[in-house]
């Protein structure tokens, strides 16, 4: 039964992106928000911005009004038929996590703003860094902290402003072609879905599903060639929003054979992870600024190697699935099979970096 609800949330929210995406799309071309050709994008014509907005709105609007018809029906006790016995008994367990559910949103709505000024006004990286650490702060404020194995709280919440911070900045970076950084978040979202609901966390699981459904409907306007850019709003939210749900899930349980499950999110998440530590190294190697923009991303890399823009959203499409479908097993394996695992992701990693060595290599012999 509990797949019937995880279906409709899915689909509420995929229908109220598809309706809400054209509305910021015609909002942002109204009032001029653009992100506009320079010598650090691949688009040659300006495109609106605001995607982020759509998404945003999308994915809350759904969990209020699923959470407004529950409790409705729950306190109500002439419409207690209308709700399932099996979903009654969650009622009490989701009025529990409620409190932290509206930190989570309200700091994402920060993320959001933050962008959109960025999106209008371009802050420095500076200034966008410090604001993030100091949202991240005040969620950690409230107690939702990585705390797995880790009982000092001052390690745990470096940790936690470590891992948030960083892949919000990972979406923000890897948000560089049509469709990438959509694309990347909704199977990754999908993979932490299947994992959360085969452990039992429908709550957790059911967030996740209302997440990715808000980015399918985005990514019916984004795919290649875009009518909409998400911008750097969109970008960090999702960035910033899968960063915490991992924090609040819990990958390794009591029936786990080792620990490894702990790293799942590192996994699953490992394309931006890769292509935020790869494009750091390529600006320090060339003594540029880490905060100055460049054409040396992992998809950009790609194209040089002879992809079309599409091949390589695609190529890391692949990845993302096959570095991420693997953490799964990370639940039911023993350690062996579980290093195997990670030894198989890191290959993939060196794999791609050894063929775009090779390519840089011939190109600048050309040359």
């Amino acid at each position: 039964m509990w797949y019937i609800i995880y279906l409709c949330c899915f689909a509420l929210s995929f229908l109220l992106s598809l309706i809400l995406v054209p509305i910021a799309r015609r909002f942002a071309i109204r009032h001029n928000i653009l992100d506009k050709p320079d010598d650090r994008r691949i688009h040659i014509k300006p495109k609106p911005l605001f995607g982020g907005v759509a998404i945003c709105t999308a994915f809350i609007a759904t969990i209020l009004i699923n959470l407004l018809i529950l409790f409705c029906c729950s306190e109500i006790s002439s419409l207690n038929y209308l709700i399932p016995g099996f979903l009654l008994n969650e009622i009490i367990l989701i009025k529990a996590v409620l409190p932290k559910l509206v930190v989570i949103l309200f700091c994402g709505l920060l993320i959001l703003g933050l962008g959109l000024v960025d999106d209008i006004h371009k802050l420095s990286a500076k200034t966008k860094l410090m604001a993030q650490i100091m949202v991240t702060l005040l969620l950690i404020s409230f107690g939702i902290r990585i705390t797995l194995f880790i009982e000092n709280n001052f390690i745990s919440s470096v940790i936690t402003l470590v891992w948030i911070v960083g892949i919000t900045n990972a979406f923000n970076l890897l948000d560089n072609m049509d469709g990438l950084s959509a694309g990347v978040a909704f199977i990754a979202s999908m993979i932490f879905f299947a994992i959360t609901a085969l452990q039992g966390q429908i709550f957790t699981a059911t967030i996740l599903l209302v997440f990715a459904g808000s980015i399918l409907g985005f990514l019916r306007y984004n795919r290649y060639p875009a009518k909409i850019f998400m911008g750097d709003a969109g970008s960090m939210f999702i960035g910033y929003t899968l960063a915490v749900l991992t924090v609040v899930s819990s990958y390794y349980t009591k029936g786990s054979p080792t620990f490894f499950p702990v790293i799942m999110p590192v996994l699953i998440l490992g394309v931006p992870i890769f292509d935020t530590i790869s494009v750091l190294a390529v600006r320090i190697k060339n003594k540029k600024a880490l905060s100055q923009g460049d054409m040396n991303h992992f998809s950009h890399r790609l194209v040089k190697l002879g992809m079309t823009q599409k091949q390589a959203v695609w190529f890391i499409y692949l990845v993302t699935f096959c570095v991420g479908i693997n953490a799964l097993l990370l639940c039911f394996v023993n350690m062996w099979v579980s290093i195997a695992i990670l030894i198989q992701a890191v290959c993939i990693f060196a794999i791609i970096v050894i063929l775009e060595g090779i390519a840089k290599r011939n190109n600048d012999k050309k040359s």
